[in-house]
């Protein structure tokens, strides 16, 4: 029985087979003898595939990574994988120190020049758009947009219109060292404690990397219509922890590379900073490496700045230019581009399933997350120069905190006209 149960098995797959080919019952009848024809041609040789027809052009890009930074190498990696994938796309790329980075595309566009594009976090977006410095993207990005999260576009909306093309989350975190400090401080209190009892920190000078402790410490730098507030409470008393932490015996620094090396040659055990700089510190640290929030304040969590890099693309390109940098901006930033940036530079990136390998990466979009989203308005924009001088004068004990805090409210207040 089973030996004719698989006879008839196989019979019905042969004539599947044969009912596949083509095959058929009876004979066909042979085909008319064909008449006579010209010789045939020559065969012609087999001509190679031609590849699918892509973006072709030249584009000139500005980026302020540090030169040898992981970041830098990410790029470079990326370029060269966006070479293999599109040949006809020539990148030229001109690396500008970050401190010089804004002035100089402002410059050079208001009159005319610039690149094509560059990659910069959105620290002034607003401001540049409103003075017409970069080009709405919103007709350029029509069916483009579902490899990002709708709202990773927001830190780049003006007045309802989209400026760039979103890439790496970027917000600061609490590195340390854990050969030296096993368990990070969760709170403010901790924080100090570690420093009074002997820990090395070291904290860069600015009003950028330390605008966590503002909420820590229950501040609210601008009320709904963009006044400046924080006279109110809050700024005054995180100004003086900071001094506090001086005192203690933490290192304030104005130079951020100086900053970097000593935590990076281990004479710092702790320093806030952001996922730009992770790539470098895991070369010099490896598994000693370790990510944190910033300390939780008295009145909650640290709401580090969060903000996004972006490319944005120059207003004064023709539409083709405009268009191609639009699509350079979205293969560096999009899945495979991001991917590498993750792997590379360890960057926290918007793009959608990109797989953050590293503990440490999923730790700075946390940081992210639970940040302040830097806001575009034009009253914000005149928050840096104030706050800045705020923090440099009671550092150096020029000011007290409550005065300093006064002056920089007011003067950002009457920069606004508020």
């Amino acid at each position: 029985m089973k030996t004719r149960f698989s006879l008839v098995v196989l019979l019905t797959v042969l004539a599947m087979i044969m009912a596949a080919c083509g095959g058929a019952a009876t004979p066909a009848p042979a085909p008319a003898p064909a008449e006579p024809t010209a010789a045939p041609a020559p065969a012609q040789p087999a001509q190679p595939a031609q590849p699918a027809a892509g973006p072709t052009g030249t584009i000139t890009l500005w980026h302020a990574y540090g030169t040898g930074s992981a970041e830098e190498t990410a790029l470079t990696q990326v370029l060269e994988q966006l070479k293999a994938d599109q040949p006809g796309l020539t990148v030229n790329v001109l690396q500008i120190p970050f401190d010089q980075v804004f002035n100089k595309w402002e410059t050079e566009v208001a009159a005319g020049g610039g690149p094509d594009m560059f990659t910069v976090p959105n620290d002034n977006t607003g401001n540049q758009a409103r003075a017409g410095l970069l080009a709405p993207l919103d007709d350029l990005l029509k069916g483009k947009t579902d490899i990002f999260p709708l709202a990773s576009f927001d830190g780049a909306k003006v007045d309802g219109k989209i400026y760039g093309v979103p890439g790496i989350i970027k917000a600061v975190a609490l590195y340390y060292n854990t050969s030296t400090v096993p368990t990070p401080p969760a709170t403010t209190d901790e924080l100090l404690q570690m420093v009074k009892d002997g820990k090395k920190l070291v904290i860069n000078q600015n009003a950028y990397h330390n605008f966590g402790f503002w909420g820590a410490f229950g501040g609210k730098l601008m009320d709904d219509t963009g006044k400046c507030v924080a006279d109110q409470g809050g700024f005054a008393e995180a100004l003086q922890y900071l001094l506090d932490l001086k005192a203690a015996g933490a290192e304030f620094q104005t130079d951020g590379g100086k900053a970097d090396t000593l935590f990076r040659q281990g004479q710092a055990d702790m320093i806030i900073n952001g996922p730009w700089v992770l790539g470098d510190y895991k070369k010099d640290l490896g598994d000693k490496l370790g990510v944190a929030p910033m300390p939780a304040g008295p009145a909650g969590p640290a709401t580090p700045l969060a903000g996004v890099d972006y490319w944005h693309v120059n207003p004064n390109a023709t539409p083709e230019q405009q268009a191609l940098a639009v699509e350079v901006a979205l293969y560096i930033f999009g899945p495979k581009g991001a991917q590498i940036y993750a792997d590379v530079a360890g960057s926290p990136m918007v793009a959608k399933g990109v797989a953050a390998k590293d503990p440490l990466v999923k730790a700075f979009a946390d940081a992210a997350a639970a940040g302040f989203p830097r806001p575009q308005s034009a009253e914000f924009g005149n928050y840096w120069g104030p706050f800045g001088d705020a923090v440099t004068k009671v550092m150096e004990g020029q000011l007290t905190p409550a005065d300093a805090v006064a002056e920089a409210c007011a003067a950002m207040n009457k920069a606004n006209g508020k």
